[in-house]
């Protein structure tokens, strides 16, 4: 059975849980830990936990955050951040991860993907793309990087192919421009990256509604959608969420 996935996603600052709109504005709503617990207890499918300015700050991802994160989640958890080097893979494998999200890394040296792939297992290594519209590049998508500071001139579509060349085992790709305006997921982007690749492609960036969820899965192509102020904000439980996609014909898990 191919079940569509739901993964609530952990913006961390601070060792705090935060969400904002764009990339920027964050505010406080909440502690990690105890968000994990509850998305666990809730029926989230997995996890995902991103130290949002662990790379504009120059350090790596807050392990006391995952490591207590961790403890409260009972399903899969994705970490990213601030992950530089094959060292900063293991040691996040090694408190409980189970998988890690390489972003700006990447795309600083690819070679970083093949190199974690062949180390960890093809499993373990998500690649994560923001991405912004941009009538410069062939798929209209450019890849941003640095928590999505600085634009790289690279086309999202491209950068997707050649993470999956490379060994990673799921793309993550996120639009900055429909980030925390719950207005829905960038559909064209998802469906341009999950139609060029044969991975696992995760919808992020604009969920507000649950028809949006919907439409991530059938317009979107994406195998699993990544939620959070339409679940911090206690807008739907994700039980709601997958009530209501089961009832439009998508298998999920629980439902």
């Amino acid at each position: 059975m191919d079940y569509r996935r739901i993964i609530p996603c952990l913006d961390v600052a601070g060792g705090r849980l935060v969400k904002g709109v764009h990339f920027v504005d964050l505010k406080e709503v909440g502690d990690p830990a105890e968000a994990a617990a509850a998305y666990s207890a809730g029926g989230a499918d997995e996890l995902v936990l991103l130290d949002i300015t662990a790379t504009p700050e120059r350090r790596r991802t807050m392990v006391d955050a995952v490591k207590r994160t961790v403890g409260r989640a009972t399903v899969p958890l994705t970490v990213g951040g601030g992950i530089r080097t094959l060292r900063d893979i293991e040691l996040l494998l090694a408190v409980g991860a189970a998988k890690v999200s390489i972003n700006t890394a990447a795309i600083l040296d690819p070679n970083l993907v093949a190199e974690a792939a062949d180390e960890f297992g093809t499993e373990c290594i998500t690649v994560a793309i923001d991405t912004r519209a941009s009538p410069r590049r062939p798929s209209g998508f450019e890849v941003m990087a640095s928590g999505g500071r600085r634009a790289t001139g690279i086309d999202a579509v491209e950068w997707a192919k050649k993470a999956e060349d490379l060994g990673a085992g799921t793309l993550l790709p996120t639009s900055m421009d429909a980030d925390g305006t719950q207005a829905g997921y960038d559909l064209a982007m998802t469906r341009a990256v999950a139609d060029a690749v044969s991975l696992p492609v995760i919808a992020s960036g604009g969920a507000g509604k649950l028809e949006h969820l919907y439409d991530a899965v059938i317009e979107g192509h994406a195998d699993a959608v990544l939620v959070a102020s339409i679940a911090h904000f206690g807008t739907f439980t994700i039980r709601q969420m997958k009530e209501y996609l089961a009832g439009r014909g998508i298998c999920v898990r629980g439902a």
